[in-house]
């Protein structure tokens, strides 16, 4: 068992966001082939967030922006907060999410789920947590690559009686689609909603170039900081 000493009060950054994805191999530098056919030079596996410390730092960041959000739009933390996030992988993500906007802003947010397959018995139905009928909800995930499954999600919401308020990533690929426009830029808008990310493709570049990147061996790769950069330059908005 893995003991460290926990911070009192642990805030989000990028720098150390990414480095402990690096640690536990959530981020990888290298060569990935997506399914667009690109050579990516990084790979973002948010099934591998999977210990307590990433959790806690992800949930945070979540936290941190749907509360400057919400001051952002009216100033008052007292407004009904909904989240939701997509089966699986976003079920931790809100879940998390909830706890750190209690005890670090004071916002009781209701979240909630959908299962993959609709229920059949006891309380039934493909919605997990909090009633969204009616509500505008923000949805959280970890990677918008193409926005097929985002669009799944908002017309799961849809189906049931709700509107999307906003969407929060985790790292946005910053990466043109078939036409000039990110996936994230075509669904704001689309839906006209804001959506936003904790991390991007720039935040990257900067880790490898700067000295964050020392501490985790990562820094002065000029090849690796050279790809990052070419990739932006080829395939970025």
């Amino acid at each position: 068992m893995s003991h460290v000493t926990r911070p009192q009060d642990p805030t989000f950054s990028s720098h150390q966001f990414i480095q402990l994805a690096l640690d536990n191999q959530v981020l990888k530098f290298g060569e990935f082939v997506l399914k667009s056919g690109r050579i990516s030079p990084y790979f973002f596996n948010a099934g591998l967030l999977a210990t307590g410390e990433m959790l806690s730092l992800l949930a945070r960041g979540y936290a941190d922006a749907l509360a400057e959000q919400i001051s952002a739009n009216n100033g008052d933390n007292e407004q009904e907060l909904v989240i939701f996030g997509a089966a699986y992988k976003g079920i931790p993500f809100v879940a998390a999410t909830a706890q750190a906007l209690w005890l670090h802003h004071g916002i009781n947010a209701k979240w909630g789920y959908n299962r993959k397959e609709a229920k059949t018995h006891g309380e039934g139905g493909n919605l997990v947590g909090a009633d969204v009928t009616g509500k505008a909800v923000w949805v959280l995930d970890d990677v918008i690559t193409a926005g097929t499954a985002m669009r799944e999600v908002v017309e799961i919401l849809e189906q049931a009686g709700a509107s999307v308020a906003g969407i929060i990533v985790a790292l946005d690929r910053k990466e043109k689609g078939q036409a000039e426009h990110s996936a994230i830029q075509e669904l704001a808008a689309t839906l006209k909603v804001p959506v936003r990310a904790l991390v991007d493709i720039d935040d990257l570049i900067s880790y490898l170039a700067d000295d964050h990147g020392a501490q985790n061996g990562q820094h002065k790769d000029a090849t690796q900081l050279a790809k990052m950069q070419h990739y932006r330059e080829q395939y970025g908005v």
